[in-house]
C-alpha cells in the first residue's frame, strides 16, 4: 500500500512538472485540478526528492529552438493538457513544413529545463521508406546509446536503458521523441508498442504527417501559423536575410504568407528569396497559377537544413513520393479544383467561413476525377483514396454542419498540377472539360430551382464553389470550344444571385464581360445567351450605381431584339409590348424604377414576371416580381402598393424559398410604411433582417437596415400624442446611429446610393427628420457611433422586434426550430461546453478528442445555429442544458473525467 501510494504521488508530480514546464502554468492550488490525487488541495507548490540527471543522460539530440520560434502558444498548451491527463503517446500531425518538428523541440526545451526527466530524441528521417522494426530500433539505440557490449536484444538493450532506475530504486520518468515517423509508420508501431507495454514511465511524443495507429495514441494536429504569427516570422527571417521590410513593402508580406498557407517552413523559404528579389518581385512569382514559380525558387542556403526542407518542391514530394499509384493519380487530378485554405483558429474571423465555403464534396471529387474504365480510378475507390491522402497531410479536409469537403492547399496544388502536366496534358484538358461543365450544371441547376425549399441548399453549394466557378469561367476563355460554356456560367451567376452573398458584384460583372467577349470574338455565342448575358451585366451595373452603363447595355440588348424604326424609340412608350425577352423587360424596368422614378416602372415590371414564368423560368420571375413590389410601394397608389407587395410575398412563402420570402418581407414594409401600419411596417422589416443577417447577405442586410431607419422617421413624423419626448429622440437617435452605420457599410461593399433614386430619396428624408429632433452636433455624435460599427447584426440587435440570431432558420408564418435539434449529439456536447465558457482546448481535452476536432464541430455549431460568436450559444440552450452550462462554468475546467 506505501508503495502503491508513493507511486502514485510520484506519478502526479511528475505530470504537474510537465504542465509546468511545457505550458509556463503556475504552481500551487492551481495545479490541483490537473491532479487525479483524491482530496489533496495543499496551496503549498509540491517539493519533490531531487530527481535531476545527468547531462549526458539528460538532452540527447534535441534540437535548438533558439533560431525565431514564433507563436504556437496555443499549442503548446495542447500538448501540456494532453501529457497532464497521463497520455502514453502523443503525436504531432501536420503536413510538412507546418513546425512539428520545432514545436516538438520547443516542448522537449521546457521539459528540460524542468530537470525532471530524460528526453532522448531519434531522427527518423534518414532512413529509407518502410524501413523494418529492427531497423528503427538499431536508430533509437543509436540515438540513446553510445556503447554496448552485452549479449542482449536491440529491444532488450532498449528496455533496460529507458527503464533504468533512479538511485530511489524508481523508474526514471523518460519522454521518447520519434521525428519524422510518415515513411516507417508500421515499424515504428510495432516497436512503441512493445516499449510502451514494458516501460511503465514511458512517454513516447512523435512527429508524423500521418498518425501512427496505436490504439491509445493522442493526435495533436498542428495547424498552420496565425496571420499575424506568420507576418512576424517573415519579417524575422528578412531581418536575418539582410533585407528587412519596408515600410512602403510592409502591406505584401500577409499576402505573401496567405500563399504560403501560412506554413512556418514555406514562409522561411519566402523569405530566403530576399537574398535575390524585392518583396513585390516574391509576390508576383505566386500570384498566377500557370506561371507560379514556387517549385523552382532555389533554396539558398547550402548547409544547416534537412534534405527534405531545402526546398518547396522537396517538402511536398516527400509524403508524394510515399503514395501508391492511385492516391498519386488522384492528387494530381484533384490539381483542376480551385486552391483551399487551412487556417489558425485564432483568426477567428475567417475560420467559420473558411469550414463553409472551402474545397469540394466527394461527389464533386467523383464526378470530375473517375474513370469510366474498370482498371482506372474507379468512383467507389475515391473515398477511401481521399481519406488516406488525408492522413498523409497531402489533402485538406474541411469538416462543416453536415458535410466533409476537401482541397489542395495552394503550394500542393501547383505541385500536382505539375506532376499532372508532365504525365499527360490531354488528361488535364479533358479533367478540365469534365471540370467547366460540372459547375455549368450546378449553376443551372440553381438558377432553375432556387425558388423552392431547396433554395438554401442550392445557394450553399454554389457559394460555395465560387472558387471553382470562377476558375472554370476564366479557363474557358482560353479554349475557342468552351467559350460558350464559360459564358453560361457567369450569366447563370449573376441570374442565381450568389454575387449578392459570395463574391462581388464588381468580379461577377467582370467574369461576364470578358466571357461574353470571348464568345462573340470566337463567333460561337448564339443570340439569345448574348442577349441574357448584356441584359444581367446590365442588371449588376444598375446595382453597382452606374446608370449610364446600364442605359447602353440595354440599348444594344434593344437594338439585336427590335428591327428599328426611323424616329421611333422604344422609350417614348416603355409600355408598349415590342416582344422583347423578359430578361430586357426586367433591366428596362428597373432602370424606370430606379434611375427616372417612373411609376410605369410597375407595368414592365409585371410583363417581364408573366414572359419569365411563361418560359418556365420561375427565379427570373421571382426577382421581377420583387421589383414590381418594391416599385408599386415606391410609387403605386395604396391600394396597388398594398396588394401587390402582399401578393408577392404569398407567392414566396408558397414557394418556400427564404432569402425570397425575406426580401418580400422588406417590400411589404415599405408599403406597410407609407400606406398602412408602421408598427406592422417595423416588424415586417426586422422578419426580413432575421434571415438576411445570418445569411450573410449583405446588400440585403444593408437595406434592410436603411428600410429601417426609414419606418422609424415615419413614426416620428406621424407621432400621436402618446408617444414622449424621449421616446422620439430615441428613435431619432437610432436613425442617426443606423444612418452612419449603413453609409460606411454601403462603402465597404461598393453601394452607390446616389444612382439609387427611391433609396436614396427615402434615406436623405429619414436623416432630416433625426437631425431635426437631435440637432447637428448630437446626430453628427450618433452617426459617428454608427460609423465605427462594422457588422449589421451589432448595428440593430439592440432595436430589431425578432431576434435576429436564432430567427435565421425559422418560417416566422409557420414557427419552427432555431436549430438545436439539427445538431449531433456530440455537437450538443460540445455547445454546452463552450456556453460554459470552456475553451476549444479545454474542450478537446475534457473529451479526449483532437483540438482541430472541436474546432471543426464549433464552427458546425455557429452555423447550424446561424450565429457568429461562441458567446451567443447560452442563449439559443433548451433549459435543461442551460442549467448544465451553468453548473459546467461554476465548477470551471476541472480535471478530465
Amino acid at each position: 500500500m506505501f508503495w502503491a501510494t508513493w507511486s502514485h504521488r510520484l506519478a502526479n508530480r511528475w505530470l504537474r512538472s510537465i504542465r509546468r514546464s511545457v505550458g509556463d502554468l503556475p504552481t500551487g492550488a492551481d495545479w490541483t485540478r490537473y491532479s487525479k490525487s483524491p482530496g489533496r488541495h495543499s496551496k503549498k507548490p509540491l517539493r519533490f526528492p531531487d530527481m535531476s540527471l545527468e547531462p549526458d543522460l539528460f538532452d540527447v539530440g534535441i534540437p535548438t529552438t533558439n533560431d525565431g520560434f514564433v507563436g504556437r502558444k496555443r499549442e503548446l498548451e495542447r500538448i501540456a493538457a494532453v501529457l497532464a491527463n497521463a497520455a502514453r503517446m502523443v503525436t504531432l500531425v501536420g503536413p510538412g513544413g507546418v513546425g512539428k518538428t520545432r514545436l516538438a523541440a520547443a516542448v522537449t526545451t521546457r521539459l528540460r529545463k524542468a530537470r525532471r526527466l530524460q528526453v532522448h530524441w531519434v531522427h527518423l528521417a534518414r532512413l529509407r521508406p518502410n524501413a523494418d522494426a529492427n531497423t528503427v530500433e538499431d536508430e533509437i539505440v543509436t540515438a540513446m546509446i553510445d556503447s554496448d557490449f552485452s549479449g542482449r536484444t536491440r529491444r532488450q538493450v532498449l528496455i533496460d536503458t529507458i527503464g533504468r532506475t533512479h538511485k530511489f530504486g524508481r523508474v526514471r520518468p523518460t519522454v521518447l521523441v520519434l521525428d519524422n515517423c510518415e515513411h516507417v509508420l508500421d515499424a515504428v508501431g510495432e516497436v512503441v508498442a512493445e516499449l510502451l507495454d514494458a516501460i511503465p514511465g514511458l512517454v513516447v511524443l512523435a512527429t508524423s504527417r500521418t498518425a501512427i495507429g496505436w490504439v491509445d495514441e493522442q493526435v495533436v494536429t498542428i495547424p498552420p501559423l496565425s496571420r499575424g504569427q506568420a507576418v512576424a516570422l517573415f519579417q524575422q527571417r528578412a531581418e536575418l536575410a539582410g533585407r528587412p521590410v519596408s515600410a512602403a513593402e510592409a502591406e505584401l508580406v500577409e499576402p505573401i504568407c496567405r500563399h504560403m498557407h501560412y506554413y512556418p517552413l514555406h514562409i522561411r523559404l519566402a523569405a530566403a528569396r530576399l537574398r535575390y528579389q524585392t518583396v513585390s518581385m516574391i509576390l508576383r512569382d505566386l500570384d498566377t497559377f500557370h506561371a507560379d514559380r514556387r517549385l523552382r525558387w532555389s533554396p539558398g542556403f547550402r548547409v544547416g537544413r534537412d534534405e527534405r526542407h531545402r526546398d518547396i518542391s522537396t517538402v511536398i514530394g516527400w509524403s508524394f513520393e510515399l503514395c501508391s499509384r492511385k492516391e498519386r493519380l488522384l492528387f494530381e487530378r484533384m490539381s483542376v479544383f480551385a486552391a483551399g485554405y487551412d487556417i489558425n483558429p485564432d483568426d477567428t474571423d475567417i475560420a467559420g467561413a473558411a469550414v463553409l465555403d472551402a474545397g469540394v464534396s466527394l461527389e464533386t471529387i467523383k464526378a470530375v476525377c473517375a474513370d469510366t474504365e474498370p482498371d482506372g480510378l474507379v468512383a467507389r475507390e475515391i473515398e477511401a483514396l481521399l481519406e488516406q491522402l488525408v492522413d498523409r497531410s497531402l489533402v485538406a479536409l474541411h469538416v462543416g454542419a453536415e458535410t466533409a469537403r476537401y482541397s489542395l492547399l495552394e503550394s500542393f496544388r501547383v505541385f500536382a498540377h505539375e506532376r499532372l502536366m508532365e504525365r499527360s496534358e490531354s488528361e488535364y484538358r479533358l479533367l478540365t472539360e469534365r471540370h467547366r461543365r460540372y459547375y455549368r450544371d450546378e449553376v443551372a441547376a440553381l438558377c432553375t430551382g432556387w425558388v423552392s425549399p431547396r433554395e438554401q441548399e442550392l445557394l450553399a453549394r454554389t457559394r460555395a464553389s465560387w472558387d471553382n466557378v470562377a476558375i472554370a469561367v476564366s479557363g474557358s476563355m482560353s479554349h475557342p470550344d468552351e467559350a460558350v460554356i464559360g459564358a453560361e456560367i457567369a450569366a447563370g451567376l449573376i441570374a442565381s444571385r450568389v454575387p449578392f452573398i459570395r463574391g462581388s458584384l464588381r468580379e461577377s460583372r467582370r467574369l461576364a464581360e470578358s466571357s461574353l467577349a470571348a464568345a462573340v470574338q470566337q463567333g460561337c455565342c448564339p443570340t439569345d445567351l448574348e442577349v441574357r448575358a448584356r441584359a444581367l451585366i446590365g442588371w449588376i451595373s444598375l446595382c453597382q450605381g452606374l446608370p449610364e452603363d446600364a442605359e447602353r447595355l440595354l440599348e444594344e440588348c434593344v437594338a439585336v431584339c427590335v428591327v428599328p424604326t426611323e424616329g421611333v424609340r422604344w422609350s417614348d412608350d416603355p409600355c408598349a409590348d415590342l416582344g422583347l425577352p423578359p430578361s430586357v423587360e426586367y433591366l428596362a424596368g428597373s432602370l424606370l424604377l430606379l434611375v427616372h422614378g417612373d411609376p410605369r416602372a410597375t407595368v414592365l415590371l409585371a410583363r417581364a414576371r408573366a414572359k419569365f414564368a411563361a418560359e418556365g423560368d420561375f427565379g427570373g420571375a421571382s426577382m421581377a416580381g420583387l421589383f414590381e413590389a418594391l416599385s408599386a410601394a415606391f410609387h403605386g397608389t395604396a391600394e396597388q402598393a398594398l396588394s401587390r407587395t402582399r401578393r408577392h410575398l404569398d407567392c414566396s412563402v408558397a414557394a418556400g424559398a427564404q432569402w425570397a420570402i425575406s426580401w418580400a418581407r422588406l417590400a411589404c414594409a415599405i408599403a406597410a410604411a407609407a400606406h398602412g401600419d408602421a408598427n406592422e411596417a417595423l416588424a415586417l422589416c426586422d422578419a426580413g433582417l432575421a434571415f438576411q443577417i445570418p445569411m450573410r447577405d449583405q446588400w440585403g442586410s444593408v437595406w434592410g437596415v436603411e428600410i429601417r431607419a426609414w419606418i422609424l422617421a415615419r413614426m416620428i413624423t406621424d407621432q400621436t400624442d402618446e408617444v414622449t419626448r424621449d421616446q422620439t429622440v430615441q428613435r431619432a437617435r437610432v436613425i442617426a446611429r443606423m444612418a452612419g452605420g449603413t453609409a460606411a457599410l454601403r462603402q465597404q461593399v461598393g453601394i452607390d446610393l446616389s444612382n439609387l433614386g427611391p433609396f436614396e430619396q427615402m434615406t436623405v428624408e429619414a436623416i432630416e427628420v433625426a437631425r431635426e429632433i437631435l440637432g447637428h452636433k448630437a446626430f453628427e455624435s450618433a452617426h459617428r457611433e454608427g460609423e465605427q460599427i462594422s457588422d449589421v447584426a451589432l448595428l440593430v440587435e439592440e432595436h430589431v422586434t425578432v431576434n435576429i440570431r436564432p430567427a435565421a432558420r425559422m418560417d416566422i408564418e409557420h414557427g419552427g426550430s432555431a436549430g438545436w435539434d439539427e445538431l449531433t449529439g456530440a455537437e450538443q456536447q460540445v455547445a454546452v461546453l463552450a456556453a460554459a465558457g470552456l475553451t476549444n482546448t479545454t474542450i478537446a481535452t475534457r473529451r479526449r478528442t483532437s483540438a482541430r476536432t472541436v474546432d471543426s464541430q464549433i464552427a458546425a455549431i455557429l452555423s447550424k445555429l446561424m450565429i457568429n460568436s461562441r458567446k451567443d450559444i447560452l442563449a439559443l440552450l433548451p433549459p435543461e442544458e442551460r442549467d448544465h452550462a451553468d453548473r459546467e462554468a461554476l465548477t470551471g475546467p476541472s480535471r478530465p473525467r
